[in-house]
């Protein structure tokens, strides 16, 4: 039997992190952020929990999942506090099924003491549903 060892580093909080919340496993994932996190998704939405980001998914698309390109704690953080970027792009399927990917993003975290206390969310998935719709060009 294999195990792994649980995550120790903000970078390695975070990506954890997202590995269970693009299951989606939103309670898992709950147990790396603090109970009073601060979440700033896409389009400036406030939430305050994993689980309003996989609902608010759930309408957005059939299904998506992240591409992560690369995950970068910044110079400068303690072992108090820290903020991690996770940066790559989107790919899944839009309600009507059609595939898409390439759709980029990056997430900034604060890790404070081993859990995440503030997310910030930004992606193309606006502009791209503009493309679709021929309201604008990419």
């Amino acid at each position: 039997m294999t195990t792994t060892a649980p995550p120790t580093t903000p970078a390695e909080i975070v990506d954890e992190f997202l590995r269970l919340v693009m299951i989606p496993d939103p309670a898992s994932a709950s147990r790396y952020t603090a109970p009073d996190i601060r979440i700033r998704f896409t389009g400036n939405r406030p939430m305050t929990a994993p689980g309003d980001t996989s609902a608010f998914n759930a309408q957005r698309y059939a299904w998506v999942k992240k591409k992560i390109e690369r995950t970068e704690p910044v110079a400068g953080g303690t072992e108090d506090e820290t903020v991690v970027y996770s940066l790559g792009t989107l790919y899944g399927a839009w309600p009507d099924g059609t595939a898409f990917e390439g759709n980029r993003y990056v997430d900034r975290y604060v890790v404070r003491r081993g859990l995440i206390v503030q997310m910030d969310v930004w992606n193309d998935s606006a502009e791209w549903l503009l493309v679709r719709a021929g309201l604008a060009t990419l």
